[in-house]
């Protein structure tokens, strides 16, 4: 039986069936089968966009977050303001008396030097307004009459411009209503002001006093092994925020005290109160400074002619160069290195989103994420301007690839 069950004839080996992976015919590359049907540069567009999606989408959270702890923001944007204009005078201080003594001084010469210009202020617009009246009262008729001459290309006449304060007249009585609601809710907002200086002030105290014992504090509660990352961008963002406010403060002293200058050599009154609107104007980059100057060439046109607003705008101009070409590469150096086109954007940017504190807050804000992001990432080597504006042209002796061919796996 054993020979006879040797002679059977033996069964040809027949393979298994292939497996079968779920999802195979939806998706090729479950069976190792690179079969794409974009493009490779549709596919990396796609890979940006949803990760730019992420992060615009993380931006909108932080700022809806933000606008409903908005006096807590300010209150402590502020702080951080007075506290890089203060502390070089605090450490200077320190080094002869205790640190809370030196705080305490520092802070009451910044409020007594505050104080003391708004009462300046005050007491040379009591002082020349009964003068100022006249000359007004002089130069709007003479402006009335240029309207009038026919100088210009289109004439405008007493009568209409009697109409227009009329009409005037008309509006405010016709919406009083609503002007009083809108005073009673700016009182709400001037006390939310002094609620977010008398907080800013409270911040500063400590941020002076001890604000490296803090920074220490904050560090000391991260894992050990994201400490020097953290230390790194908190110098560069403070260096770079520290440099900008006190530059700031520097440049806004230059130009009030220059535009104080030529307001008195032209006889514009009210110098004084335009010196301080244009130190006031010089926080916001750009426009604030030469908006503030336009207000005085106004009042020296309403008050001494065209001819003293000629010469006013005059000096506008070589004020704004002087701060362009030599205050800001001087005093801001490497701090603040952002391109005037990047600045003009962002105020502008900040202006639409946020108002007025929007325009304020912009710069400062984008100079600190921008040194951070600086700091941390690592550069390649960088291109000069004519490799970089070289036309690349594809060699006829290097072979094509066509990105939607797919590739043959070898």
């Amino acid at each position: 039986m054993t020979d006879a069950a040797n002679d059977r004839p033996a069964r040809a080996y027949v393979a298994p069936p292939a497996r079968k992976v779920a999802g195979a015919r939806r998706n090729p590359n479950a069976l190792g089968i690179d079969d794409h049907t974009a493009p490779r540069w549709l596919r990396s567009l796609a890979g940006v966009s949803w990760r730019l999606i992420l992060v615009v989408l993380a931006i909108c959270i932080v700022f809806y977050a933000v606008w409903h702890v908005l006096l807590l923001f300010v209150a402590l944007f502020l702080a951080c303001v007075f506290t890089a204009v203060l502390r070089p005078l605090v450490d200077w201080l320190s080094k002869a008396m205790p640190r809370g003594l030196a705080t305490g001084l520092g802070l009451m010469s910044g409020i007594v030097f505050f104080l003391g210009l708004l009462t300046y202020v005050g007491y040379s617009i009591v002082d020349q307004w009964d003068d100022l009246s006249k000359q007004f009262s002089t130069g709007i008729t003479q402006i009335t009459d240029f309207l009038e001459s026919g100088k210009l290309p289109f004439t405008i006449t007493n009568d209409q411009i009697v109409k227009w304060i009329d009409s005037g007249q008309q509006w405010l009585q016709d919406h009083a209503g609503e002007l009083a609601t809108q005073a009673a809710s700016r009182a709400g907002s001037v006390v939310e002001i002094f609620t977010a200086l008398a907080l800013a002030i409270f911040c500063t105290v400590f941020f002076l006093a001890r604000g490296k014992e803090m920074w220490t504090w904050f560090l000391n509660q991260l894992p050990a092994r994201h400490r020097e990352t953290w230390q790194i961008a908190g110098g560069a963002g403070w260096y770079t925020f520290s440099g900008y406010t006190r530059g700031t403060v520097l440049i806004a002293l230059t130009d009030g005290a220059l535009a104080f200058i030529l307001l008195l050599i032209l006889g514009v009154p009210l110098a004084a109160p335009l010196a301080v609107l244009v130190f006031i104007g010089a926080f916001v980059p750009l426009v604030g400074a030469p908006t503030a100057m336009v207000v005085a060439m106004i009042v020296a046109l309403a008050a001494n002619g065209l001819w003293s607003a000629v010469f006013v705008g005059i000096g506008i101009a070589l004020i704004g160069q002087f701060e362009g070409h030599i205050l800001q590469p001087f005093i801001m150096g490497k701090q603040v290195s952002i391109h005037p086109v990047v600045i003009a954007l962002v105020v502008t940017a900040g202006t639409l989103t946020g108002g007025l504190l929007g325009a304020v807050i912009a710069v400062p804000l984008v100079a600190v994420f921008w040194a951070i992001f600086s700091r941390l990432r690592t550069v390649d080597p960088p291109m000069s301007v004519d490799e970089a504006d070289d036309d690349v042209e594809p060699d006829d002796d290097e072979p094509q690839i066509d990105d939607d061919e797919p590739v043959k796996a070898r």
